[in-house]
């Protein structure tokens, strides 16, 4: 079994990326890892959030779910963020998240941490490749091994074909269109794996 602690860091504001994060989760923990769910902490107006109920309905049902922090991002040796785009890049609450961990970067406490990434977004082309690459960009800068699913697995092509990480297209009410829980919990599993591999070989 592995030896590895994951962070699972999602932000969701329907709902989409919380299943997604959920789904990794599981599947990590059966390859032994040790998991926590992390949510990145809403900063959204209170008006804009009432004023979509499903929104809203989310925000409510998730709230006792723990806020990630930097101690969690030391306490882990890997993590899978989920997050949706934004015009093509990360929401602006994980853009601030991600820029307050200038201290452990500094620090050299982000290096050779395992990393993965999934989105979703309203359409096909909607820009998950290029929120997972943004995230990857910040990865990079941190010294972190990138951990993409590539296509060592057939599930990816059954999902879309993202070799990037999983995406997902949501429709109008909210649903996801492909199913890819199967790529999710490849993706889980590859990350984990990689990280034991690694952590084992720098003890």
């Amino acid at each position: 079994m592995a030896n590895v602690n994951l962070a699972v860091i999602y932000y969701s504001s329907t709902g989409t990326n919380y299943e997604l994060a959920k789904w990794a989760e599981e599947a990590a923990k059966e390859a032994g890892a040790e998991v926590k769910v992390l949510r990145v902490e809403e900063t959204a107006p209170e008006a804009a959030i009432a004023s979509n109920p499903a929104w809203k309905k989310h925000v409510e049902a998730t709230k006792d779910v723990p806020v990630v922090s930097l101690e969690d991002l030391e306490w882990a040796d890997a993590f899978i963020f989920s997050v949706p785009t934004r015009f093509g890049n990360v929401p602006g609450q994980v853009k601030q998240f991600l820029d307050t961990t200038g201290g452990l970067w500094f620090q050299g406490k982000l290096a050779n941490k395992v990393v993965s990434a999934m989105s979703s977004a309203q359409n096909a082309h909607g820009g998950q490749e290029a929120t997972i690459q943004a995230l990857y960009t910040s990865m990079m800068h941190w010294g972190a091994i990138i951990a993409a699913p590539g296509y060592t697995d057939p599930v990816t092509f059954e999902t879309g074909g993202n070799p990037y990480g999983t995406s997902v297209t949501v429709d109008q009410d909210g649903n996801m269109v492909e199913k890819v829980e199967p790529a999710v919990k490849h993706q889980a599993r590859r990350t984990v794996q990689i990280a034991d591999a690694l952590k084992k070989g720098l003890q």
